[in-house]
Parts: C-alpha cells; structure tokens; sequence
C-alpha cells in the first residue's frame, strides 16, 4: 500500500466508485473481493459508494445479491458478515450503456443524489471494466454528459476530481493505442487517467525498485560492465479453454509483451529517478521503454520465435491442439507462445541482450525476472573441475511464490577444492505477514487517493506498441511460414532455445 510521508496508511478519499461493466467476470471476481479487503483494512472511506452500470436487468437489490454471491466465491481471504453489510450498503446500480440515450444523464442524476445524501465531496472515480471497444465510446460519453469536468481544480482550486480507470488492453497495435490515447485525451487530461495493470500491484514487483535503489550493493553493478543477460519469463499451464474467440484475436504477444513483461522490463532497465514520485518515475520507465532497439521485418523474424500449442495432458485434464480450440479458427496463425530478443539503445545497456517468452500450456507456472552476471575469470581455478560452475543469477520470482534468490558458486566441504552452485532465498511468506490479496487493492487506493506512480502514461503505451510493431508486422507478413509447434506441457518450441542458444545462452528451467 501507499503510504503518508509519515509512514502512516490512511484511508482513501471520500468518492464515489463508478464501474462500468459492473455484471462482467471482472467486476466479481477482482474488483469487488478487492473493495472488501480494502474495508476490511479501514481503507475506504466513510463517505464511499459504489455505483454499477451495466446493461443488465438488474435492480439495485439484484445486483446486491449478486456481488454477494460473487464474494462467497472469489473473497481472498476469511470474510467478516459485518464488512460485506457495510460495503454492500453503498451500492447501487444504473442500468444503461453508451450507445443507450439517458443512460448517462440517469448516472449523473444517481451521482448527485449519493453526494449529497453520502457527503463524498463530488469526487468520481470511473472504472472501465468493460470490453476495449467500450473505452473510447464510454468516455465521450461522460466527457457529453458533463461528468468528466474538474474545473476547480484545473483553475488551481482544491474542488471535486474525476478520474478515469482504463484497464487493458490499451489498443492492439501502435496505430490503435495512438488512436486510444486520442479519444481519451480529448476528454480527459492525462493526470485524471490511471492505466491499469494489475501485474503492478503484486508486492514483488513494487520491490523491484526498493530492491535496486535503496541498496547500496545492486546499482553499482546493475549495468553492461556486469550483467551478462536479462530473462524475463511468464509461463502459464492454463490453455486457452473456452476464451478461444478472444486469445484467438489477440494472441500471445499482444495479451502479455506491451503491458506485463515491458512493465517488469522498464523496472529493470529504467534508470534511476530523481525522487520517488509520479512524474519521476513514470518519466524513466517511458524513456527506457522508447530506447527498445528500433528493428525492421527481417530483424523482427530473426529475433523472435512464435507458436501454437499441441494437444497433451496437463495433470489430469486432456488438452485438445490449439487450432481444435472452441472459436479459433481452423487455419489460425495466432501464437500461444512468444519468445524474443530485445536490445537496449543506451548506455546502461549496451551489448546487453533481453530475453523475453511468454506462453500457454507450459510444463509450470512461473514468472519471474532473472539478472545474469558475468562469469568471473576462472584462471586460479584451472585446477579444479569448474566445468559445472553455477551461473550468478539474481532471480525476481513473481509468482506462484514471491521472493528473491541469488545463485553464486561455494566450496564443498572436503580435502579438495570442489565448487557447487548454492543459493540465498528470500521469500516475503517468510518475513512479512500478507494477506491474501487479488492484486487490486494497492492499485485501486493509489486512484483514490491520486498516486499515479504504478500506472502508465500514454507515451510509455505508445513506446511499447512502437517496440512490439515489427514483429507484428513481420509475422503478418509471414503468415503460418515460421510458426512453430510445441507440446502442452513442455517448456516451449524447440526454436525458442536456439534462439537464445545462438547467442550463447540458455533458457533458465521453467520451474
């Protein structure tokens, strides 16, 4: 969670919580356990509520039973009767849409009934938890009804903000996230629009930037006189399953690489800010993200490996091929699996290559970051048999578990000089008290309370969809020429290991 300058976590400010496509999976499954945990945290404030909008037949009761429901099901950990009562007191609901006339002017009518009955100062935090196509719609919407203004406070006064969650995916290629970033810039201003991912609101990612920049022994050799690679892996051995329609448009590259692996990449490679704030931070993420090496068509197929998944077993269940998905298309070229090479254009980084793959129907879950030093010069080991010397990784694992290891070589005890690769562990489980969380929460306090550190900006958007477009362009092009197959439950395509294998290395174990 943020915290006050003084150490102290204080609840967030009075609001009212807008979200639309509040009867989708997203709403109940995340959203809502989220709210809970905040309250259950004394987070929200007293003066909250929650406002549904969505298309369904609902009433303001119905759609109270069924976050309830929705609670019993996906709540992260033990509920208390008395923090749903209370949560659930503050909701209501507005049917209605963008394309549906008076819809909105119903919500700006509902909003400023709860101010006043509620007292939640006119603040309005819109949540779009809705298809992509519905961004851009929904926000000209409010910016028609009147319910995106923020005068005051443009004029430097201290009056009602509004401020606009967008979830992704934030476009599908450079030319839509531009178009995007157009529509909703044209309604609000940047500050009042937080670019969601939930991927930054797991603890260790947020620690990534502790960990390199308040220690002193990390940064002095977090470059190119030290680092010899950097991987960055997330490995799911969930198939598609019945989302084939939607991973069928959109694919492994597009689902994963601009948002989750840019995201832990920028924290990696970034440089460091001035302060700990906003403007700081978000500024270095978006620079390195545009110093991604500029490749063309041939670069983009020698640098990358795509492919589709065979059917297999993943523990008890039958895996079917990807192209025998429900909804995918038969003759389908969409990649369940992407393995690529980046370059750094800066100083920091120079020479340093990037390794990024992500995929479906893996032999584990994992993902995780890891920083491979260079090898130190073996000369007064000559003797001793140091062909099986450990490499020196510093591994971020994410998930399932969250912690940091460091690999480094030891003597085995004995009469001899024999060295083994040993490990350091950290794991947060171990140190720290956590709550189950969904990995909203610190995401939806920050909006609260206007701390837009974790959330992107639209030139860093822009910046990943410039680095991601060749390869884009380049398999389209292609076609199915060059798309590679691998078994579920593998660690991927054989191409993905000669792609790292040429340039001398070796992909970590999925483990």
């Amino acid at each position: 969670m943020t915290a006050k300058n003084d150490g102290r976590i204080v609840p967030a400010d009075p609001c009212c919580f807008v979200v639309f496509g509040a009867t989708g999976d997203l709403t109940h499954r995340l959203l809502v356990p989220a709210l809970y945990n905040l309250a259950a945290g004394k987070l929200l404030p007293e003066a909250f509520s929650i406002v549904g909008v969505g298309r369904g037949e609902h009433t303001t009761d119905s759609f109270r039973d069924g976050l309830r429901k929705g609670l019993e099901t996906f709540a992260t950990r033990k509920t208390e009767p008395e923090v749903i009562d209370r949560l659930l007191a503050c909701v209501s609901f507005v049917q209605g849409g963008p394309e549906e006339p008076g819809s909105f002017d119903r919500l700006r009518d509902k909003l400023e009934a709860i101010e006043e009955r509620r007292g939640t100062r006119g603040n309005r935090l819109f949540y779009l938890a809705t298809p992509p196509t519905a961004f851009a719609p929904i926000a000209r919407a409010l910016g028609e009804a009147g319910l995106a203004r923020q005068e005051e406070r443009a004029n430097g006064g201290d009056g009602p903000w509004r401020r606009l969650i967008v979830e992704k995916p934030f476009g599908t290629d450079l030319a839509s996230a531009q178009a995007l970033n157009r529509e909703l810039l044209a309604v609000f201003d940047e500050d009042q629009i937080f670019r969601i991912d939930h991927y930054l609101g797991k603890e260790t990612v947020q620690n990534i930037m502790v960990m390199r920049f308040a220690n002193g022994l990390f940064e002095p050799i977090w470059n190119r006189d030290h680092v010899d690679q950097v991987q960055i892996t997330v490995a799911e051995t969930l198939p598609v399953g019945r989302r084939g329609k939607f991973y069928d448009a959109t694919g492994a590259l597009r689902d994963m690489v601009p948002n989750h692996l840019f995201q832990l990449l920028s924290l990696i490679a970034m440089e460091p800010p001035s302060r700990f704030e906003s403007k700081s931070v978000r500024g270095e993420k978006a620079a390195v993200l545009d110093e991604i090496q500029a490749i063309g068509p041939e670069e983009a197929l020698k640098n990358s490996v795509r492919a589709q998944y065979l059917g297999g077993r993943i523990g008890e269940e039958d895996v079917p091929d990807y192209l025998a998905t429900p909804n995918v298309k038969p003759d389908s070229t969409t990649e369940t699996y992407v393995a690529m090479r980046l370059a750094i254009d800066n100083w920091r980084w120079a020479g340093v290559p990037f390794f990024l793959r992500t995929g479906k129907g893996l032999c584990a879950r994992s993902s995780e970051v890891a920083i491979k030093f260079k090898q130190a010069p073996l000369a007064m080991f000559r003797r001793t048999p140091v062909e099986h010397l450990a490499e020196n990784f510093l591994t971020v694992k994410i998930a399932p578990e969250e912690g940091i290891s460091l690999q480094f070589n030891a003597k085995v005890p004995g009469p001899t000089v024999n060295l083994d690769g040993v490990h350091m562990r950290f794991q947060y489980r171990d140190y720290f008290d956590i709550a189950p969380s969904t990995g909203y929460e610190t995401l939806i306090y920050d909006c609260m309370i206007g701390d837009a550190i974790l959330f992107q900006r639209a030139d860093a958007i822009e910046a990943a969809w410039r680095a991601v477009q060749p390869f884009l362009d380049a398999w389209k092009e292609a076609g199915a020429d060059g798309l590679a197959s691998y078994r579920v439950g593998s660690d991927g395509p054989e191409e993905a290991h000669r792609l790292i294998g040429d340039h001398g290395r070796r992909w970590r174990p999925i483990e």
